[in-house]
């Protein structure tokens, strides 16, 4: 199939590199004619394990092409996505969808034959029922039907989420649309994704609808975390033990310093303000919403208390800025809400992480980049371990003991136990285990 994709953001890019992949003449169309002009470069513009692989071996096959000017190759589709960026409009906490809207008013006057435009983008119900309407008094004769594709894409994971996802989830009233788009998938029916064939507005909300829930899971445990200090409980064996009933399942029940991400906090934010539009508030979404931002903040008085209630002239050292391993995104992470808090409290901040580092730049002010870990964490009075990469799961913890001055470790991912640590004389700090 002939398959346009508008918009080289991380859901457009790695879904059109995927369709590619399963043998669709895929055009990837992005007004920035810089990042065009990369991408057929082979320079990606975003960190995503296999994607700059999977590009560049769909590109030499012909599959995969990419361009600013979408006229022509919106003209020759099948299937239109629409895959722009939806961020948190200024003010109000909804869905800017100021991009969805324009994209649909251009791709009206492109259209020619029968086409399948698809939201890729999350996007509040209703917004399916809008983009139809613009099409069609943009372009009244059009021939064309409008779907709902949800993506479900986990950052640092989403080659393999899109190529083995748990479901599909295809929202639409046209017989016609949902068999174009079964075609598009077919590489997955074949092997047995479960289909799920809904309404348009019923699939937009089911995207926020799973999102929120796996933020109510997060936030959940951790303020389990936070009772299991007090208690003289284990939060990791807690875990452990309801995650074991099927009707609960182990994932997202790792204590932390709260979600961050390109998804949880808008879109358990628009999901919150489209409940209110509509009379129906969500008071667990809603306590969600405080719950996680709370709990950012919280992290550096958690941090200032383990170093004695004193940071003022100390050198605190970082771990990981971005909002989890794997990805170079730093949307909403816990950094953003730590790191500026202890500058204010007076210390000295250093950083390492393997791929944030560029966006950090963009972010924070008066902070020593460092070139890895045992540099980062050299000459600091206390180290802290914010975003679980692989590389920080077995560091030389003798060495780290002999350049941290003040021997404490703060490690906010539970990635250590206490004894391993407090065996090279450093002080450990952790979330919800009495022992560490």
């Amino acid at each position: 199939m002939r398959v346009v994709m508008i918009g080289t953001g991380y859901v457009g890019l790695v879904s059109g590199a995927c369709f590619a992949d399963f043998g669709h003449d895929v055009i990837c169309i992005d007004k920035d004619e810089k990042k065009i002009e990369n991408l057929k470069n082979g320079v990606m513009p975003i960190f995503e394990p296999g994607l700059e692989g999977l590009v560049e071996s769909n590109v030499k096959a012909g599959r995969l092409n990419f361009d600013s000017d979408p006229n022509e190759a919106v003209g020759k589709a099948d299937v239109v996505f629409i895959a722009v960026g939806t961020p948190t409009r200024r003010g109000d906490g909804h869905a800017d969808l100021r991009y969805v809207y324009q994209a649909a008013e251009e791709l009206a006057l492109m259209i020619k034959g029968y086409t399948v435009i698809v939201n890729k983008s999350t996007v509040p119900v209703g917004t399916g029922d809008e983009v139809e309407a613009i099409i069609r008094k943009t372009s009244p004769d059009a021939s064309f039907d409008v779907a709902s594709n949800p993506e479900f894409l986990r950052e640092g994971a989403a080659i393999n989420d899109f190529k083995r996802p748990d479901r599909i989830v295809l929202g639409s009233d046209s017989e016609r649309a949902i068999e174009q788009m079964r075609v598009l998938y077919r590489p997955l029916y074949l092997n047995e994704t479960p289909m799920v064939i809904t309404s348009r507005k019923t699939a937009e909300l089911t995207k926020y609808a799973a999102n929120a829930f796996l933020a109510v899971k997060i936030s959940f445990i951790n303020e389990i975390a936070d009772l299991c200090e007090e208690v003289g409980a284990n939060v990791q064996e807690i875990s452990r033990g309801i995650g074991l009933d099927n009707r609960i399942g182990p994932k997202f029940l790792n204590a932390g310093p709260g979600y961050g991400g390109s998804c949880f906090p808008k879109d358990t934010l628009a999901l919150s303000r489209t409940a209110e539009d509509f009379g129906s508030p969500l008071s667990i979404v809603n306590a969600v919403i405080k719950s996680n931002d709370d709990r950012k903040k919280s992290m550096a008085k958690r941090i200032v208390d383990a170093c004695g209630g004193d940071i003022n002239g100390k050198t605190i050292s970082i771990l990981g800025l971005t909002f989890k391993p794997n990805t170079d995104d730093m949307r909403y992470s816990a950094s953003i809400d730590i790191i500026p808090e202890l500058q204010k409290m007076g210390a000295e901040i250093k950083v390492f992480d393997p791929e944030g580092m560029e966006e950090a730049q963009r972010e924070f002010e008066n902070i020593e980049y460092c070139s890895d870990a045992y540099d980062c964490l050299e000459n600091s009075f206390a180290g802290v371990i914010l975003t679980e990469w692989n590389q920080f799961r077995a560091l030389d913890l003798r060495r780290v003991s002999q350049l941290i001055s003040g021997k404490i470790l703060i490690d906010l991912r539970n990635i250590y136990s206490r004894d391993e640590v407090s065996s090279e004389g450093l002080e450990y700090y952790s979330i919800g285990r009495p022992n560490g």
